[in-house]
């Protein structure tokens, strides 16, 4: 199973990954940590520059007993002209994930086409989905829970923005978007979130959205 998107897990998926990481750090705290990925290798692909990605990523495979695998363009031959399926397809032979941070969300949906082993969004122009799950695992342990909370995004309606839209839908955030005319969120995403039952409502005045938030973002 790929994770390119919010869209590619069902609310109830999103429940148990975050019931899950809330295990996870429980654990770590004391020490305890479960070695899921012992003897196992994932490639982390970095096209664009990474600070918090990649630490996150690195530290949380070694520490489940894993081997990551650092990787950007000067490492591989995709920077000299090899295609993306062909370098899809030799990293499949070796590792067991790929964790991808690119530039255009079409890199992601090229690897995950031609490799056999689970591609995950580390960051695309289209949707920052490992993001929002860290996201939400804060607010729950702040605030406790998900439904009926007014969310308040501030800024453009930028990848972060995009995977919000369907995560505040499958959870039951109200969301409120302020942003500049033109700098709407992807309308493709708006409508799979009003679809999926998603209240949002997008505005040009940041007072309007904050009025009344429990989140401000």
């Amino acid at each position: 199973m790929h994770f390119l998107s919010i869209s590619d897990i069902s609310p109830g998926e999103l429940d148990s990954l975050l019931d899950d990481a809330t295990e996870f750090r429980q654990r770590r705290r004391k020490g305890a940590i479960d070695r899921k990925l012992e003897g196992k290798s994932v490639a982390l692909l970095f096209e664009k520059p990474s600070t918090r990605t990649r630490i996150s990523f690195e530290v949380a495979v070694s520490e489940l007993g894993g081997h990551a695998i650092c990787l950007n363009s000067k490492d591989m031959q995709l920077g000299r002209g090899e295609t993306v399926e062909d370098t899809a397809a030799v990293m499949s032979r070796y590792v067991h994930a790929v964790m991808a941070r690119v530039y255009s969300h079409g890199t992601l949906v090229k690897l995950a086409a031609t490799s056999s082993v689970p591609v995950i969004n580390g960051l695309s122009d289209r949707e920052h989905p490992c993001q929002l799950l860290a996201d939400l695992l804060t607010i729950r342990e702040n605030k406790g829970k998900f439904e009926g909370l007014r969310f308040a995004w501030i800024g453009d309606g930028n990848n972060v923005c995009n995977s919000l839209l369907l995560a505040c839908a499958y959870t039951g955030i109200e969301l409120t978007i302020a942003c500049p005319p033109g700098y709407e969120p992807n309308p493709e995403l708006l409508k799979k979130a009003i679809v999926a039952g998603g209240k949002i409502k997008i505005t040009n005045d940041p007072k309007e959205a904050a009025n009344g938030a429990d989140v401000v973002y």
